[in-house]
């Protein structure tokens, strides 16, 4: 069980990206039934005060001795560098090899590969970044197109709200769909992007404000059950279907049908969670209609059957 987690600052700090951990992680939400969580900023030098890219600067707390006991050490994006401190690199290190779950933020990738921590494993960092990453570490399985990689015992994530996607998913998994959804409520956004979306759509045309579809997914989230085509969504946002999937994979990072299963997956696994709903009754409610199709989409997605998942997480 996550209880304690422990930010790791280092000069150069990008804020948001602090900044995401800090309100995933670091904010008391006891009273909205989140679990409470020890929250660490951490330095090599507690106390002093850490540059950050804007001029500001932010103090932390605690040393690099608060990280012996954390759950998850975070590493939020900076300044990318040639070296990293050695007192920091060797933390990692020690945290990771007792067990310790580790997770980056954009650029706070390449403290984990200067620790050794990436040979061998899939990982991820912000598409601008990515093959830069991958020079320097060519042991390292990088994507440069995904939102986020959760490789077991490190995630990484790209940058700015990918970071987000990366810390909720983090939540799920440790906590189940209900902590989440209160997190994402009160942050005022989606519980979880899937992972595997790009990260970046090339268009010519920048959709407008005015023309977003967040309503229309706001309405598909409460409509997943039902069945939805390419043709009837891009008539309901009164587009052609062209221009629809085009404006569709520039706001999503995805198709409409890979959008569609992922949110009847999070559907599913939240049923699973809290229901105790058959197999069927939850393809049902999800939107898959049959039992073999959630078992074919939900294995796919998250790994392992329906039934083995809802033995390990079902919180009833």
């Amino acid at each position: 069980m996550l209880r304690t987690v422990a930010a790791v600052l280092i000069d150069g700090l990008a804020p948001f990206e602090f900044g995401v951990i800090c309100e995933v992680f670091g904010v008391d939400r006891t009273d909205d039934g989140v679990p409470r969580i020890d929250f660490r900023v951490c330095g090599e030098r507690p106390g002093e005060p850490v540059t950050t890219d804007v001029g500001a600067s932010v103090v932390p707390a605690h040393g690099l001795d608060a990280l012996a006991d954390a759950d998850l050490v975070a590493v939020a994006a900076a300044k990318i560098r040639d070296e990293y401190p050695p007192a920091l690199l060797d933390a990692l290190r020690e945290a990771h090899g007792r067990g310790a779950t580790l997770l980056s933020v954009c650029s706070g990738a390449f403290v984990l590969g200067a620790a050794g921590l990436l040979d061998d494993r899939r990982c991820t960092t912000h598409w601008r970044h990515a093959a830069d990453l991958a020079a320097r570490f060519p042991h390292a399985k990088v994507d440069p197109d995904v939102l986020f990689v959760d490789d077991g015992d490190i995630v990484s994530s790209a940058g700015t709200a990918a970071g987000i996607d990366a810390c909720l998913h983090v939540v799920r998994r440790e906590f189940g769909a209900a902590v989440t959804a209160t997190i994402a409520r009160r942050m005022v956004v989606a519980p979880q992007r899937d992972g595997g979306q790009r990260q970046f759509v090339e268009v010519p045309t920048p959709p407008h404000e005015a023309d977003s579809l967040q309503p229309l997914l706001a309405w598909l989230q409460d409509r997943l059950d039902q069945e939805h085509t390419v043709a009837s969504l891009a008539e309901r946002a009164t587009m052609s279907e062209r221009t629809f999937a085009r404006r569709f994979a520039a706001e999503t990072g995805t198709t409409p049908h890979r959008w569609l299963t992922t949110q009847r997956v999070l559907r599913a696994r939240q049923l699973l969670e809290e229901t105790q709903l058959t197999v069927e009754d939850v393809a049902h409610r999800s939107g898959f209609g049959t039992a073999a199709l959630l078992r074919h989409h939900f294995t796919s997605v998250v790994g392992v059957p329906p039934k083995d998942y809802r033995r390990s997480f079902s919180h009833r």
